[in-house]
């Protein structure tokens, strides 16, 4: 058996311990003791000064750093025997050292094991640490009623800065350290440690803990005036809440202000519905159910069909997708919202003000604004990439003639999913990426599944080739690329680029507000989705960190909410259950964690896999091709995320994300009745595939025995005990 670096550690602080108390130790830290043994001691001090400040400095460091009790008594000497100042210096710095290696063996020893096992309990005290850690600890050091032992392991555990843990220590500690060591310089008039902590000392120490929480309160306070200070705040307002932006994130916000009876004005330069209704979600969902149609045209034969002749215009499909469009546009439509009251604006918005807005020249002013103002495809500097007129996800709407050879950079969600369908379409598809694998977020093998299925249909998927230049020929175009040092030409006639999106934070006025735009893909917010402007918020996918449109719709009720009611309750959004889906075929639909982001935070977890290939519906339909994966807690239930891959992820992926949302284990959706047959089955067959995993052994051979018993056959006779075989012939 390994022991381990860990192993010996731990056995050396439990050695220590235990022989401070096996050989008890602990009564040279006893009070009364000490007040026997000060007049010889104080002594040995005088006659070696510096001798006895290491001997001192080094029981000190030792019996902190191991949590032994006996701390207060230790202080109060220093200040007997080295009088306050030196004694407030020694026990100073050698307290928080102690204290700083109880921290690290507390973390090295036992944080990973508590990430793995709690990371859900966890994650949320870390956020906090991160943003309140300090004056948290600092109160905690402040007030000597919180055992400082029980503070150095908790904290260990946590993912607060070493440096930040000593300093802050170090300045938290050194009132009640200057107290105690003053205090120690009576040490014969004590009776006991309680005469130093009386009520009214507890009560100042209190309030001294407290100081940094108003401390912190007046810097808010104070950073507000200085933000605010170069603006007059108008007297009255005209309206409750000011919407930049009718795309996802923006007509959530302006609903829910306009359901909750606020005056609410909703402002949009371009076209209400945003990027979702006119370039996003729902032209790409209309353009790949055609491409699923021919799809399956041409694989007619796996459905028993000899032969299809299907005949198409390009520049029909894309007027479909038009037409789409303007079916879908009266959901987000001015005649909707103002009727369900609110006031929409055409025109560009511009921050004149924290509560000012002006458009086309009208002013308009509200306590609170939402930003909604969404994002926008990023083309990446590359040398000669204006000249070939690339195309992004929001300008490929105005094709109308087939690119017969499409080239395009990246192989996220977007590239994947247009790829796939322009190859149905007959375009040859070239897909250029820098690493090693096409949706680089995913689990390698659900990305692998779908990239197996497009390169078997004729797409030619280019890893590792970083682009250099693009140059024109006679003949179209060419992209120069270096593919592990080895230069590699790329013919095209059409490029399209899906590297990423970038927030649209230009013209809104933001940078006069103090709020900083320059070189940044998001706009940052807090947890409430607050600006550097507290009264300004913003949501969508202009601050991300999930550029989807349900995800937008997600931030704006708390945006919405917070601006509105924020001066009474703040809600700080809530990320953890998201799901999202690639729309290729097949589809990757996910939710939790996967194993990539799992194993990158430390999180312990089991996997359980169920293939399509055995699930009925998906032979009868000639797609059982895919798998559902899932992510459980060791020996638990508990589902840390999900990946399907399947030709119906999405549709699956509802019950798996009701699960998560209410904290349902698979043992729930196993006891759930599925209809027959249909894919979500499939849910039901993976949480089966966990029982199976986890079934109690040792209660099943009893459960066995007892069956046996029932059939009346007697029990089998220990192997020690069995009897020679007497079978004939042998």
């Amino acid at each position: 058996m390994k022991i381990g670096k860990k192993g010996i550690l731990l056995g050396i602080i439990a050695l220590l311990v235990a022989s401070f108390f096996l050989f008890d130790l602990g009564r040279f830290f006893d009070f009364a003791y000490i007040k026997t043994q000060q007049a010889t001691l104080a002594e040995y001090v005088s006659q070696n000064l510096w001798l006895s400040i290491g001997i001192y400095f080094a029981v000190y460091v030792i019996s902190t750093g191991l949590s032994l009790p006996g701390a207060a008594v230790l202080t109060l000497l220093g200040g007997a025997l080295f009088g306050t100042l030196i004694g407030s210096v020694v026990v100073s710095f050698a307290s928080t050292l102690g204290a700083t290696l109880a921290c690290l063996a507390a973390r090295y020893l036992a944080r990973g094991f508590v990430s793995r096992r709690f990371s859900r309990l966890l994650d949320p005290i870390n956020s906090g640490i991160e943003r309140d850690g300090i004056f948290y600890l600092l109160t905690l050091r402040l007030i000597p009623l919180f055992p400082f032992f029980a503070i150095n392991l908790v904290m260990g555990i946590t993912k607060m800065p070493v440096r930040t843990y000593f300093w802050v220590s170090q300045l938290g500690m050194l009132p009640a350290t200057i107290i105690y060591v003053n205090a120690g310089t009576q040490l014969a008039a004590l009776e006991s440690t309680q005469d130093i902590l009386s009520p009214a000392l507890l009560g100042s120490l209190a309030l001294l803990g407290i100081f940094p929480w108003i401390a912190r309160f007046g810097i808010k306070i104070a950073q507000r005036k200085r933000i605010y200070s170069k603006f007059s705040k108008p007297t009255q307002f005209d309206r409750n809440l000011i919407v930049i932006g009718a795309g996802a994130g923006g007509l959530v916000t302006a609903y829910i202000a306009a359901a909750v009876k606020a005056k609410v004005t909703l402002i949009e330069k371009h076209k209400m519905g945003g990027d979702c209704l006119n370039t996003g979600c729902v032209p790409s969902k209309a353009l790949i159910r055609t491409s699923r149609f021919l799809a399956d045209s041409r694989n007619a034969s796996e459905l028993g069909i000899r032969n299809t002749d299907v005949e198409f215009e390009f520049s029909d499909i894309m007027q479909r997708v038009q037409e789409k469009i303007k079916k879908i546009e009266p959901h987000d439509s001015v005649e909707r919202y103002e009727k369900l009251g609110v006031e929409c604006v055409s025109g560009s918005a511009k921050l004149v003000s924290p509560w000012e807005v002006e458009v086309d020249g009208q002013r308009l002013s509200a306590p609170n604004i939402v930003l909604a103002t969404g994002g926008r495809p990023k083309i990446p500097s590359i040398p000669g990439i204006e000249a070939v007129n690339p195309l992004t996800s929001d300008t490929l709407w105005e094709l109308n003639e087939l690119p017969q050879r499409l080239l395009i950079l990246g192989a996220g969600a977007i590239a994947c999913e247009l790829g796939q369908c322009f190859n149905q379409f007959g375009s040859q598809v070239t897909m250029v990426l820098r690493g090693n694998q096409i949706l680089s977020r995913e689990d390698a093998d659900a990305a692998a599944l779908v990239a197996d299925k497009l390169s078997n249909e004729g797409i030619n998927i280019r890893h590792q080739h970083k682009p250099v230049e693009f140059r024109t020929t006679d003949q179209g175009y060419e992209l120069v690329a270096d593919n592990n040092g080895q230069q590699v030409v790329i013919g095209f006639d059409r490029l399209l680029v899906a590297t990423g999106r970038t927030a649209n934070l230009e013209g809104l006025g933001l940078e006069q507000l103090g709020i900083d735009t320059q070189n940044r893909d998001l706009l940052d917010v807090d947890r409430f989705l607050q600006t550097r402007c507290p009264n300004i918020l913003a949501c969508g996918d202009l601050v991300g960190p999930h550029q989807f449109t349900h995800a937008a719709g997600h931030q704006a009720w708390y945006a919405a909410v917070n601006a509105l009611f924020g001066n009474v309750k703040k809600f700080a959004v809530d990320h953890r259950f998201i799901p999202f889906t690639t729309y290729t075929s097949p589809e990757v639909a996910r939710i939790g964690l996967n194993e990539k982001e799992a194993s990158a935070k430390g999180i312990s977890y089991e996997v359980t896999r169920y293939d399509l290939s055995d699930l009925d519906r998906a032979i009868t339909d000639s797609a059982d091709y895919g798998m559902v994966k899932v992510l459980t807690a060791p020996g638990k239930d508990r589902i840390l995320g999900v990946t399907l891959v399947g030709s119906h992820a999405s549709d699956m992926l509802a019950e798996f994300a009701l699960a998560m949302r209410h904290g349902l284990g698979l043992n729930k959706i196993l006891g759930t009745i599925h209809a027959y047959p249909t894919f979500p089955e499939a849910n039901k067959f993976a949480a089966g595939e966990w029982k199976r995993a986890h079934a109690p052994e040792k209660l099943l051979k009893w459960v066995e025995k007892y069956h046996r018993w029932r059939r009346g056959e007697k029990q089998e006779a220990p192997a020690s005990q069995t009897t020679e075989d007497k079978t004939p012939g042998k």
